[in-house]
């Protein structure tokens, strides 16, 4: 029988209430805390979930010798603090993407982890979804040839609030840091970090980058097309083109996406079995920390520290070209972290 871990949750918006609805999937996973700045907040989240208890504040949580494991669901310009705040007390952490602010943030919080021997991966779902490992099972085998390009998009028309998260500039608001990290890790996971980024952004009424196209060049002549966007809707897809054929995954591919591939001889392209699951698919990733934690570990040896790293580095890169500031967090826009 498995060990069963108390998960808590520190922060109780949008994100946290999905993941802790395919918790319940996990009978290894009891729904213990959840914490919020206002306790009406928290109480209401647990209430509604079927949490245990609810904590008005992040000390009491991270001081509650029963939590196990803390499921950090804040915005990303918070993650750096709450991260810290939960390793130093020694709680097992799966931090909401973006990971961090920038890569010196990252780093930190690994370094943290290492300090107090305590588990810490980031919440990169697309990881552990079964339709993008059958994916990359398929790149890599090599039926399809060697990889030439990656072309990845992930836009929708947000709303105009500037204080909406998703437009303040303070709170690591625009697109590149919410969605545009998705295209930029399907460009990470099969073709690995760029030798040459170029950007072209466009800011929206707070400052915040609202649009950015991404082109990475790499050593061996692969590219890829990235982009992301708050100004319009886009099919979010990723397709990834190969000397013999390509392969697509559809709609909402960074989720559990069906696939498509095409090679030479074919009159058309053909679907690839990718069987449904239950839930959203938050559940895998959850799984797979408590697995680790099973076994013993501090860091995952699927989502890596250096997987991270590397994702973390080449936002910085991307903003420095762009001009992306957060003026609470970073470095000038013209360094490189």
């Amino acid at each position: 029988m498995k060990k069963q871990y108390n998960w808590a949750i520190l922060g109780c918006g949008k994100i946290a209430r999905k993941f802790a609805e395919d918790l319940k999937l996990l009978p290894n996973a009891k729904l213990y805390a959840a914490a919020s700045r206002s306790l009406n907040r928290a109480q209401e989240f647990a209430s509604q979930l079927g949490f245990e208890k609810a904590y008005g504040s992040y000390n009491e949580l991270v001081e509650d010798p029963q939590v196990d494991i803390v499921y950090i669901a804040t915005p990303h310009s918070h993650h750096h603090e709450h991260a810290l705040l939960c390793l130093t007390h020694q709680k097992a952490v799966l931090c909401e993407k973006a990971f961090a602010m920038n890569a010196r943030e990252a780093r930190e919080m690994i370094d943290c982890a290492k300090r107090n021997n305590t588990f810490l991966m980031e919440a990169f779902w697309t990881r552990f979804q079964p339709g993008f490992l059958k994916a990359m099972e398929i790149l890599q085998s090599g039926k399809l040839g060697q990889l030439k390009m990656v072309r990845s998009d992930f836009a929708f028309n947000a709303e105009k609030n500037a204080d909406l998260r998703l437009y303040n500039i303070d709170l690591g608001g625009g697109s590149l840091l919410d969605i545009g990290i998705y295209p930029v890790f399907a460009a990470l996971m099969t073709l690995g970090k760029p030798e040459t980024i170029q950007t072209l952004p466009q800011f929206s009424f707070t400052n915040s980058e609202e649009s950015i196209l991404m082109s990475f060049k790499y050593a061996n002549g692969a590219m890829a097309s990235l982009v992301s966007s708050f100004a319009s809707h886009s099919s979010i897809q990723s397709e990834f083109w190969c000397e013999k054929g390509y392969l697509r995954l559809n709609r909402r591919w960074f989720a559990n996406a069906q696939i498509c591939i095409w090679q030479q001889g074919m009159e058309h392209e053909e679907p690839v079995e990718v069987p449904p699951i239950e839930g959203k698919g938050y559940q895998f990733e959850a799984a797979h920390v408590m697995k680790c934690l099973d076994e013993g570990r501090i860091e995952s040896d699927m989502m890596t520290f250096a997987i991270t790293l590397d994702l973390m580095d080449t936002l910085d890169r991307v903003r420095a070209d762009a001009g992306i500031v957060y003026p609470q967090h970073d470095f000038p826009a013209n360094q490189q972290a």
